[in-house]
Protein backbone atom coordinates (compact mmCIF):
# COMPACT_ATOMS: atom_id res chain seq x y z
CA UNK A 1 0.00 0.00 0.00
CA UNK A 2 1.53 3.44 -0.86
CA UNK A 3 0.99 5.87 1.74
CA UNK A 4 2.38 9.55 0.54
CA UNK A 5 4.46 11.91 4.18
CA UNK A 6 2.56 15.10 4.73
CA UNK A 7 4.70 16.74 7.07
CA UNK A 8 1.63 18.61 8.47
CA UNK A 9 -0.81 15.88 8.92
CA UNK A 10 1.76 13.75 10.98
CA UNK A 11 2.52 16.92 13.15
CA UNK A 12 -1.15 17.32 13.81
CA UNK A 13 -1.53 13.94 14.59
CA UNK A 14 1.34 13.83 17.03
CA UNK A 15 -0.02 16.79 18.84
CA UNK A 16 -3.12 15.57 19.33
CA UNK A 17 -1.45 12.20 20.63
CA UNK A 18 0.66 13.83 23.05
CA UNK A 19 -2.83 16.35 24.18
CA UNK A 20 -4.95 13.10 24.42
CA UNK A 21 -4.71 11.69 27.83
CA UNK A 22 -6.75 8.35 26.44
CA UNK A 23 -9.11 8.95 29.72
CA UNK A 24 -11.78 11.26 28.75
CA UNK A 25 -14.71 10.58 27.11
CA UNK A 26 -14.85 11.63 22.75
CA UNK A 27 -17.34 13.52 21.67
CA UNK A 28 -19.74 12.05 19.12
CA UNK A 29 -21.40 13.76 16.32
CA UNK A 30 -25.37 14.24 16.23
CA UNK A 31 -28.20 15.46 14.21
CA UNK A 32 -30.89 16.34 15.29
CA UNK A 33 -34.18 17.47 13.83
CA UNK A 34 -38.14 17.32 14.76
CA UNK A 35 -40.27 14.93 12.21
CA UNK A 36 -43.76 15.59 12.83
CA UNK A 37 -44.71 14.59 16.95
CA UNK A 38 -41.56 13.97 17.86
CA UNK A 39 -37.44 14.38 17.43
CA UNK A 40 -35.21 12.38 15.81
CA UNK A 41 -31.39 12.40 17.07
CA UNK A 42 -28.69 10.75 15.06
CA UNK A 43 -25.57 9.91 16.08
CA UNK A 44 -22.66 8.87 14.04
CA UNK A 45 -20.64 5.96 16.19
CA UNK A 46 -19.43 3.74 13.36
CA UNK A 47 -17.18 0.60 14.55
CA UNK A 48 -19.07 0.45 17.56
CA UNK A 49 -20.43 -2.36 19.01
CA UNK A 50 -23.98 -1.98 19.90
CA UNK A 51 -23.65 -3.87 23.41
CA UNK A 52 -21.41 -1.19 24.52
CA UNK A 53 -24.23 1.53 23.67
CA UNK A 54 -25.40 2.90 27.02
CA UNK A 55 -28.76 5.92 26.79
CA UNK A 56 -30.19 6.98 29.98
CA UNK A 57 -32.26 9.64 30.96
CA UNK A 58 -32.41 11.46 34.15
CA UNK A 59 -34.92 14.21 34.71
CA UNK A 60 -34.05 16.20 31.71
CA UNK A 61 -30.90 14.83 30.80
CA UNK A 62 -30.15 12.46 28.12
CA UNK A 63 -27.01 10.67 28.56
CA UNK A 64 -25.26 8.54 25.77
CA UNK A 65 -22.46 6.41 26.11
CA UNK A 66 -20.40 4.02 23.53
CA UNK A 67 -17.22 1.86 23.65
CA UNK A 68 -14.89 1.00 20.78
CA UNK A 69 -12.42 -0.96 21.33
CA UNK A 70 -8.80 -1.03 19.60
CA UNK A 71 -7.55 -4.22 18.07
CA UNK A 72 -4.99 -5.53 20.42
CA UNK A 73 -3.14 -7.98 17.92
CA UNK A 74 0.36 -8.02 19.83
CA UNK A 75 1.93 -8.47 16.24
CA UNK A 76 0.22 -6.06 14.45
CA UNK A 77 2.05 -3.54 12.85
CA UNK A 78 -0.15 -0.53 12.30
CA UNK A 79 0.66 2.27 9.43
CA UNK A 80 -1.76 4.07 10.27
CA UNK A 81 -4.09 4.70 12.80
CA UNK A 82 -6.45 7.67 12.65
CA UNK A 83 -9.87 6.16 14.56
CA UNK A 84 -9.97 7.12 17.93
CA UNK A 85 -11.02 4.58 19.89
CA UNK A 86 -12.26 4.44 23.60
CA UNK A 87 -15.50 5.97 25.24
CA UNK A 88 -17.72 8.36 23.61
CA UNK A 89 -20.08 10.63 25.28
CA UNK A 90 -23.12 13.19 24.63
CA UNK A 91 -24.98 14.54 26.50
CA UNK A 92 -28.00 16.63 26.24
CA UNK A 93 -30.66 18.85 28.22
CA UNK A 94 -34.14 18.52 27.23
CA UNK A 95 -36.67 20.92 27.33
CA UNK A 96 -40.07 20.89 28.43
CA UNK A 97 -42.68 19.54 26.93
CA UNK A 98 -41.13 16.11 25.51
CA UNK A 99 -42.32 12.88 26.39
CA UNK A 100 -39.09 11.06 28.06
CA UNK A 101 -40.76 7.85 29.81
CA UNK A 102 -41.39 7.36 25.58
CA UNK A 103 -38.00 7.47 23.90
CA UNK A 104 -36.43 4.94 22.06
CA UNK A 105 -33.21 4.06 20.23
CA UNK A 106 -32.28 1.85 17.89
CA UNK A 107 -28.85 0.96 16.12
CA UNK A 108 -28.22 0.16 12.53
CA UNK A 109 -25.11 0.87 10.27
CA UNK A 110 -22.73 2.51 12.69
CA UNK A 111 -25.65 5.10 13.55
CA UNK A 112 -27.37 5.46 16.56
CA UNK A 113 -31.21 6.64 16.30
CA UNK A 114 -32.54 8.01 18.94
CA UNK A 115 -36.63 8.81 19.10
CA UNK A 116 -37.96 11.73 21.41
CA UNK A 117 -41.85 12.50 21.13
CA UNK A 118 -43.28 15.59 22.11
CA UNK A 119 -45.59 14.82 25.04
CA UNK A 120 -49.41 15.09 23.92
CA UNK A 121 -49.62 19.03 26.29
CA UNK A 122 -46.80 20.13 24.67
CA UNK A 123 -48.68 19.68 20.81
CA UNK A 124 -50.60 22.14 18.90
CA UNK A 125 -54.45 21.90 19.55
CA UNK A 126 -57.37 23.74 18.68
CA UNK A 127 -59.31 25.31 21.07
CA UNK A 128 -63.39 25.57 20.53
CA UNK A 129 -64.38 28.84 21.04
CA UNK A 130 -68.17 29.16 22.40
CA UNK A 131 -70.48 31.68 22.97
CA UNK A 132 -72.58 32.63 25.91
CA UNK A 133 -75.96 32.32 26.44
CA UNK A 134 -77.94 35.10 24.75
CA UNK A 135 -79.69 37.34 27.87
CA UNK A 136 -82.06 39.78 27.01
CA UNK A 137 -82.09 42.53 29.72
CA UNK A 138 -84.67 45.24 30.08
CA UNK A 139 -82.86 48.73 30.95
CA UNK A 140 -84.96 50.65 33.74
CA UNK A 141 -84.65 53.88 35.11
CA UNK A 142 -83.47 52.90 38.25
CA UNK A 143 -80.84 50.32 36.57
CA UNK A 144 -80.29 47.11 34.03
CA UNK A 145 -82.74 44.55 35.20
CA UNK A 146 -82.82 40.97 33.58
CA UNK A 147 -86.25 39.48 32.42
Amino acid sequence: MAMYWDPFRDLDRLAQGLLDTRQTPRMMPIDLHRDGDHYVLSADLPGVDPGSIDVDVDGQLLTIRAERTLRSDADVQWLAHERPSGSFLRQLTLGDGLDTSAISAHYDNGVLSVVIPVSERAKPRKVAVQSAPHVEQEVTAGGTASS
